[in-house]
């Protein structure tokens, strides 16, 4: 069955929330779409999910994926993938109605457009609202405004096989423990694609919640993921005060809640975690880089 749309799921440990996501993707108004669930479960858990989804009438596929990492589970994923378009759906994410089809139309009636971001409504209900913008690198690059969560991202294949998928040098199961959705939106950026910001189509996502860790356990989660950022710096031809920014200013807050512990370690771990990734990448330290990583 061919589709216009390819939307890559990869999960790991989640079952209730797949249902969700699957009853949105069942009430679309527009079904010309295949789900590709990567599952990196060491059980069968998915196995009645996916049979549900499939009675409530969605094209899907089920792959396997013995090794936990949430990059090479998204590649894997392309790789298999029909669309001509591909988006990267969270397990606990879920679309508004008319998501598929107000994303079909626009990539339709645009031609020539590479790249279509929408709104994740969570953080519309906490900030300002956005106006519709077409992204460049040169703005983007500043590490100001907009973000780019996997969850908002559509993307045509021809630029992903344009400019490599995600690198598995990056992201949640590596030394460099974040940074591979930015990393992969500054490369699209940077060979001049045509990318575009839609806020009126909204994808849902819980917000983080505030935590309470101790501040030694703060300070390594914080630290692991700064790494990411700090490999961004040495990767990519950001301006350079925006990499001097980066690099120092988190050591300034530090100082400033040198007498509040939580926000001291989180501090901290921005600082000495954004240097590492930064040194480690200038040195060539590549762990996690598999094959497929571009």
């Amino acid at each position: 069955m061919n589709v216009r749309l390819s939307l890559v799921m990869a999960t790991l440990g989640r079952t209730a929330e797949i249902d969700r996501c699957v009853d949105s993707l069942a009430a679309q108004t527009c079904r010309d779409f295949e789900l590709i669930v990567v599952d990196q479960n060491p059980d069968d858990r998915l196995v009645p999910v996916l049979a549900r989804a499939r009675a409530l009438g969605l094209e899907c596929r089920h792959l396997r994926q013995s090794e936990p990492n949430q990059c090479l589970a998204r590649n894997t994923g392309v790789e298999a993938s029909r669309g001509g378009i591909v988006a990267f759906p969270d397990d606990d994410c879920w679309y508004e109605p008319d998501v598929v089809e107000r994303v079909l139309t626009r990539f339709e009636e645009q031609h020539g457009l590479d790249g279509l971001v929408i709104q994740w409504a969570e953080q519309l209900a906490a900030n300002k609202p956005s106006e519709p913008r077409r992204f460049s690198f040169s703005e983007f690059a500043r590490m100001r405004g907009p973000t780019a969560s996997c969850i908002t991202l559509f993307f045509g294949r021809s630029i992903l096989r344009e400019v490599g998928n995600f690198d598995l040098a990056l992201g949640l199961h590596s030394w460099y423990g974040a940074g591979e959705e930015t990393d992969l939106f500054l490369r699209i950026l940077y060979a001049d694609a045509v990318v575009e910001f839609d806020p009126t189509i909204h994808v849902h996502h819980p917000l983080a919640t505030p935590t309470s860790l101790p501040p030694a356990r703060m300070f390594a989660g914080t630290r692991r993921r700064a790494r990411g950022t700090g490999a961004l710096y040495a990767r990519h031809p950001l301006p350079v005060w925006v990499i001097v920014r980066g690099l120092l200013s988190p050591w300034a807050k530090a100082l400033l809640n040198a007498f509040k512990p939580r926000e001291a370690a989180q501090k901290l771990g921005l600082a000495i975690g954004r240097l590492e990734g930064y040194v480690g990448w200038l040195l060539g330290y590549r762990a996690g880089r598999k094959r497929g990583a571009p």
